[in-house]
């Protein structure tokens, strides 16, 4: 009696388990239950401390886009937080309360009615904004400012809770998870990607997607360098870059005052990317993010490349008097003298990886048939966790719509980053009193 052979079950290496790697993960296997997946990240996922700039007490949680793709994704993505159980308990629609120094109130407002979403959205004037939630932001910066955009459908969500919880589903599902630090990638005779070199040896996959975020130019730069295929390097295409963020535990009645506040974005001032305060979190803590974005340029395999520091944890703890300065002006220019008296508890630099239009790539990579490329969350990629994977997941299947595959292609024309404000200009030698190399 003869058998019939079962086809191969598709097998994935996935490299990184931030949100672009652990939602590929997720939405592969709820589609493919007998997929063989398996996360590679330098750090447990259950660690106290992780490099990846998805590990974070809290992050924004919004579709106020002026491009209509991304805020697109962002209410889909909301849809989940709203209805699914397993993101719902990370997500607090707080609102968000944007201070316009150009057209943006009126883009955001236009890009729902273009998708017909109707939200508790709309533009008030700074008269107005003053009063707004108790005179909770009466003392804010309103220089150059138009109008203020307020969205009581956005929101935050407690970012490494979640990331967390949606990894041990994973894991749950049958998605395997190994702890190693990736040194290079591997190639078949025929140049094809079928794996990575890690400190512990090989792992191989018929496709490799590198979800690497900050150390993706790196990776590249090495496994070129390694390989000898030199077509492999980002060349520029994607740029590792450092914001500072800081946090004060707030005193009972200033946490009373502040329990059900908005986020707070300072709009762009021109060329400075915006600033934000998050709402405080169950332990009493209030955040804010700096308006410096730096990058860290050294010498890989004889080329310039920004990377993070080459310390293990990035040295996202080594905060130099020179950031901790960028927190304090984010207090001031929303708290203003109400916040003057608050002690600054911690600080983290967070790390991500870069590209000059501030859009993701989620692509083949040209260079080695097998390899893919879906990182670049550009500091604003962690709400779109319930829905990216799925994006991906279209991608290593061919079926990713043509505006997404060209918007998010590895070879797609990229414009020169002098119109966009959140891009790497300083580099972080300058704030930390380090000598140039």
């Amino acid at each position: 009696m003869s058998t019939l052979s079962q086809p191969a079950q598709p097998s994935y290496l996935i490299i990184g388990a931030g949100v672009f790697g652990i939602s590929t993960a997720y939405h592969l296997i709820k589609a493919n239950p007998s997929a063989n997946i398996t996360i590679v990240d330098r750090d447990a996922y259950d660690a106290e401390s992780r490099v990846a700039a998805s590990w974070d007490w809290n992050k924004v949680v919004r579709a106020d886009y002026e491009d209509i793709v991304y805020c697109r994704l962002g209410l889909e993505a909301q849809d989940v937080f709203r209805s699914d159980p397993l993101w719902k308990p990370y997500f607090h629609e707080t609102g968000i309360f944007w201070t316009c120094r150009d057209e943006f109130s009126g883009a955001v407002i236009g890009n729902y009615e273009k998708l017909g979403r109707k939200a508790d959205l709309k533009a008030v004037s700074v008269a107005e904004a003053r009063k707004m939630y108790g005179g909770l932001f009466e003392e804010a910066d309103y220089a150059g400012v138009k109008e203020v955009l307020i969205n009581r459908t956005s929101g935050w969500a407690a970012a490494g809770d979640c990331l967390g919880a949606v990894t041990r589903e994973c894991l749950r599902l049958g998605v395997k998870y190994e702890v190693a630090e990736v040194e290079g990638l591997r190639f078949d005779g025929k140049g094809a990607c079928v794996g990575v070199q890690t400190k512990k040896g090989g792992l191989e996959a018929e496709k490799v997607v590198l979800c690497t975020g900050a150390y993706t130019a790196k990776l590249l730069e090495m496994s070129a360098k390694g390989s000898g295929r030199g077509k492999l390097s980002a060349e520029g295409r994607i740029v590792a870059g450092g914001i500072t963020t800081g946090m004060t535990r707030l005193e009972e009645e200033d946490y009373r005052r502040h329990a059900s506040m908005p986020v707070g974005v300072q709009g762009y001032t021109s060329p400075s990317p915006f600033i934000g305060s998050l709402p405080p979190t169950k332990d009493r803590e209030l955040k804010w993010w700096g308006q410096t974005i730096f990058s860290n340029t050294r010498d890989v395999c004889g080329r310039p490349v920004s990377i993070p520091p080459p310390e293990p944890d990035y040295a996202q703890w080594k905060v130099s008097k020179r950031l901790k300065q960028d927190i304090d002006h984010a207090n001031s220019v929303f708290y203003g003298k109400n916040g003057a008296a608050w002690k600054m508890d911690k600080y983290r630099i967070c790390w991500d990886a870069f590209t000059t239009s501030g859009d993701f790539i989620i692509s083949p990579h040209s260079a080695a048939p097998g390899l893919y490329v879906a990182t670049c969350g550009n500091f604003h990629g962690w709400k779109f966790f319930p829905v990216i994977g799925k994006y991906v997941a279209q991608m290593l299947e061919g079926s990713l719509e043509e505006d997404l595959r060209a918007k998010w292609a590895w070879d797609r024309v990229w414009p020169d980053p002098k119109d966009f404000a959140d891009w790497p200009r300083t580099e972080m030698r300058e704030l930390t009193g380090e000598a140039r190399l």
